[in-house]
């Protein structure tokens, strides 16, 4: 996919200095740029390598006065950061705007599908599956039955959708996502052997969420599992049965969350998180990486550690914690002396 200087300053309502004609298909670092590429300076302390770059094209604030000769091509903006991120967004747009239906794939009769989809190879769709306009599912998708997905969502390949699921508008499910598995429900019988517990409930997604690659929601024992408007989930995320995730809240990767816990609203929740069940977390909480959280959680505490506890109270902790060796050796010598006057 190539444009030109002029199409992408048309783009930006930029201004353009040197060649209007000058085509790239590429992106790259300023420091790294070759040849059909087109790259963007918006940090002073990289101006120097404008001058040595191979890149085809760049975008610079209006402000920006070369020192000496430049021979790539310029594109001139208000904020060149912006203006790159606003391309970055167009490119992707382009490049994902697929349409129509690939063979093979199976749609069962009475699926209802919108307009300006695009369904991949060896997708399946099953019965009464519902889904919305300018939805893209990407090529070994399986929606189970009854499942419902609203306008401009796109699924990436290999995610598994379970029956009865329902996800909102404008939602993003990144590759190999399962959605509504059963929930990890199980009851000892008199042989002590472990029966499952049929997980009949569902996943309810709302709009405006984004889940990274390799992440699984388990569908609900009874009700549902909820992922509330507009959160964001990273990759390799585990969300038991009955959990519900307040708005706008955000997890990063390898966090494991146990069923029935309800999470607040606007909470920002770091990596190898594990958080057990039947909690309830507040709003505006903070939980730092590599937490364990065994208790509830008021709105807008900031903790960490295993059990978590206040982060400015575990920082000072730490400190005392580097030191153990230091205070073990003065308490031992402290002892010492003790038990030398005693026997004097």
């Amino acid at each position: 996919m190539k444009f030109t200087a002029q199409q992408i300053a048309d783009i930006l309502e930029g201004e353009i200095e040197g060649n209007p004609n000058e085509e790239v298909s590429k992106l790259s670092k300023i420091e790294e740029g070759e040849n059909g590429s087109l790259t963007f300076l918006s940090n002073p302390k990289y101006n120097p390598y404008l001058y040595t770059t191979n890149a085809s094209i760049a975008i610079v604030d209006k402000t920006f006065v070369p020192e000496k000769e430049i021979s790539t091509t310029l594109i001139k903006v208000d904020n060149a950061y912006k203006s790159f991120s606003k391309l970055l967004e167009f490119y992707n747009e382009v490049k994902n705007n697929k349409q129509g239906r690939e063979a093979p794939h199976f749609i069962s009769d009475s699926a209802k599908i919108g307009e300006n989809e695009y369904i991949g190879a060896f997708s399946y769709i099953g019965e009464n599956v519902s889904i919305g306009n300018n939805v893209k599912i990407y090529p070994n998708t399986y929606i189970g039955d009854n499942a419902t997905i609203g306008d401009d969502c796109v699924i990436f390949s290999g995610v598994k959708i379970y029956s009865e699921t329902q996800i909102g508008n404008q939602c993003k499910i990144h590759s190999g996502c399962i959605i509504g598995s059963d929930g990890f429900g199980f009851a000892p019988n008199e042989q002590g052997q472990f029966k499952a517990v049929p997980q009949i409930g569902n996943v309810i997604i709302e709009d405006h969420v984004d889940i990274g690659s390799g992440s699984t929601i388990d569908r609900a024992t009874l009700g549902s599992t909820i992922i509330r408007q507009g959160v964001k989930l990273d990759n390799q995320i585990q969300i038991a049965h009955n959990v519900e995730v307040g708005k706008n809240t955000v997890i990063a990767a390898q966090t494991g969350v146990a069923g029935s816990t309800k999470i607040g609203e606007n909470c920002m929740i770091g990596g190898q998180v594990g958080i057990v069940g039947h909690l309830t977390i507040g709003n505006g909480v903070k939980i730092q990486a590599q937490s364990g959280i065994t208790k509830n959680l008021k709105n807008n505490d900031v903790v960490q550690g295993t059990p978590a506890f206040g982060y400015t109270d575990f920082n000072k902790s730490y400190v005392y914690f580097r030191n153990l060796p230091k205070i073990a050796a003065s308490v031992s010598n402290i002892e010492k002396e003790l038990n030398t006057q005693k026997q004097k």
